[in-house]
């Protein structure tokens, strides 16, 4: 079974959202996971280099992984929406991902913003296997981690500048259990040096 790649228009709350989706190759796929991609306003897509890792990281533990533009972005219709409508879109891909794999466990991953818009999602919904976010900014909302008792998975570079590591430290002491915290050694936020590393991270995670 050769690797599958298909391109989709989904019906978005704001218009149309375009998506990738790749299943695992040389078998069916054992979970289903959406991934978010960073900041649109600052050049954020799906193809961004950490967002293929990270799917790629994922695919090969054998989910089939659903990537989307949020809206405004590439293909993608409507205006960005400061992270209130991205998270609609969010629901929008994975509600189409798990209409079309209804008896898999799903996981949410997240890059940057997109990290801040899963671990949003995942916490309300309350239901996925778990949340994966790469590059957290300290900045983000967190207090609802606080009672959030889906798996949570932060994955770091020693050197985000936007995370530095006693301050995200401190954000991960108030996340409620169950929870992991993974540092990987790189120069920036967006794991130069580093991509490998963090593929094979997400590949690893229970």
């Amino acid at each position: 079974m050769s690797r599958r790649i298909e391109s989709h228009l989904l019906d978005g709350p704001a218009g149309q959202l375009e998506a990738l989706v790749e299943a695992p190759e040389e078998r069916e796929p054992s979970e289903a996971s959406v991934v978010c991609h960073p900041h649109p306003l600052y050049g954020g897509t799906m193809h961004n280099k950490v967002v293929h890792r990270i799917a790629r990281g994922l695919r090969r533990r054998g989910s089939v992984v659903l990537r989307f533009n949020f809206r405004g972005v590439g293909r993608s219709e409507g205006a960005h929406d400061h992270g209130r409508g991205e998270i609609e879109d969010a629901r929008t891909a994975l509600d189409w991902l798990r209409r079309r794999y209804p008896d898999l466990p799903f996981s949410l991953a997240g890059f940057s913003f997109g990290s801040r818009v899963i671990l949003r999602l995942g916490c309300e919904l309350g239901s996925a296997a778990r949340l994966i976010a790469v590059g957290l900014p300290v900045k983000s909302e967190t207090a609802h981690l606080r009672s959030c008792t889906v798996p949570k998975f932060f994955v770091t570079s020693t050197g985000d500048q936007f995370a530095p590591r006693d301050e995200m430290e401190a954000i991960f002491a108030t996340v409620a259990e169950p929870k992991q915290m993974i540092w990987i050694g790189a120069a920036d936020h967006f794991f130069a040096g580093a991509l490998e590393h963090l593929e094979e991270t997400i590949f690893s995670l229970c």
